[in-house]
């Protein structure tokens, strides 16, 4: 065997040699395959081991969920500019402030609000496109286009249909994703009543989650938290008061006490609320309604439990390890170890402004609705028109 101006040549002799080698093994390792299936029986070849796997992701609240995400907090810009109304990719599309925003894993889903549209938006490539709406404000069920929203907050999806709180129209809607037909669920004039149908009411409702089975709404005016069963249409009232009256209060069911509650979201086990004006973090035992404290108070400081402070955060999602919210008036993402209620902040300088960047040099305008797609979190900056994405 010779080097030849940087290559490897074999003589013949070698290449005999190599052959007569390769034959050799060859016979070895047939004649241990058959002494181990008893002597020439057949048997299908031995299976390389798999790769092992990664966590499992799921579906759950509108965000997937699994797998603590590992963000190096790096803020980009996904689609969005100017304001106004246009489909297409990246900056090409345009927003009217958008609200809430959810997804299924592949693509995300935007409650642009003043538009009274619902968009989607493929991760991959920032494409954005409507699914329904007309951009007029109205409660029209119909498909596509021929439906109408009026000023939609939430946004929630179990993977088939989407689910959408509306503010202006007091009524809690479906839509069949791969066809873009809108109904309602339940909801009719602004108002408070437990019931089925367009019998409930709701008061400018904007959150909304969801466990598959149930809905989950913050009913932000009413200062409380509604469930609704998706196969009837049955609205009751889970936790805080059925009299409008709003406070800060621990407790189960009508005693405990919310102020203007504005978002919420659920690991599957338990609901987790954003209580905008206590500027608190609660969670809940849908089983029971009992609610209890988790982080939060006034103002703007990492810490834990109590000794943390936000101020007016109105969005908020978990990868079923960690909560993100969206801290509006602090104009920063922070995070919430959910068993440790040890606040931090994410991203954001509390500067208002539109710049990319990572962690506290990036700056935002009201961002509000956040979700998670197992690897990434997607931001409504609301003020900005625009969909952020913190990896």
């Amino acid at each position: 065997m010779q080097n030849h101006k940087g290559k490897v040549v074999m003589h013949y002799s070698d290449q005999l040699r190599v052959a007569t080698q390769y034959a050799v093994a060859l016979v070895a390792i047939a004649t241990l395959m058959l002494a181990g299936c008893g002597g020439g029986s057949s048997s299908s070849a031995p299976t390389a081991p798999s790769a092992p796997s990664g966590p499992t992701l799921q579906l759950m609240g509108g965000a997937m969920q699994g797998a603590p995400l590992n963000l190096t907090t790096a803020v980009t810009t996904l689609a969005g500019s100017a304001v106004g109304y246009a489909d297409g990719s990246g900056s090409l599309a345009q927003f009217n402030f958008p609200y809430g925003v959810t997804t299924d894993g592949s693509n995300l889903y935007v409650a642009d609000f003043s538009n009274n549209r619902i968009r989607k938006i493929v991760i991959a490539t920032g494409a954005v496109s409507t699914l329904a709406g007309n951009g007029f404000p109205g409660s029209t069920d119909g498909i596509g286009a021929a439906a109408q929203f009026s000023h939609p907050t939430g946004i929630t999806t179990d993977g088939t249909n989407l689910y959408v709180a509306g503010y202006g129209d007091q009524r809690i809607r479906k839509i069949v994703i791969a066809t873009g037909e809108v109904t309602t669920v339940a909801g009719s004039t602004m108002g408070f009543a437990d019931g089925t149908g367009s019998a409930a009411q709701f008061n400018w409702p904007r959150g909304i989650t969801t466990d598959g089975t149930n809905l989950y709404v913050a009913d932000t005016s009413n200062s409380n938290i509604r469930k609704v069963v998706i196969a009837t249409g049955v609205v009751t009232t889970l936790a805080g008061s059925v009299n409008a009256t709003s406070g800060n209060l621990d407790g189960i069911g009508s005693a405990a006490r919310f102020n203007n509650p504005y978002a919420i979201t659920t690991d599957g086990t338990y609901l987790y609320v954003v209580d905008t004006f206590n500027n608190t973090i609660r969670k809940i035992v849908p089983a029971t309604g009992e609610v209890t404290t988790l982080a939060g108070g006034t103002g703007y400081a990492d810490g834990t439990g109590m000794a943390a402070r936000f101020w007016q955060p109105e969005g908020i999602t978990t990868d079923g390890t960690n909560l993100y919210i969206a801290d509006v008036a602090n104009q920063r993402l922070r995070k919430l170890a959910i068993a440790t209620g040890l606040v931090s902040t994410l991203a954001g300088s509390g500067v208002v402004g539109s710049v990319d960047g990572t962690g506290t040099a990036a700056q935002f305008n009201n961002p509000r609705g956040i979700t998670s797609d197992g690897a990434s979190l997607y931001v409504v900056d609301m003020s900005n028109h625009r969909i952020r994405k913190i990896h």
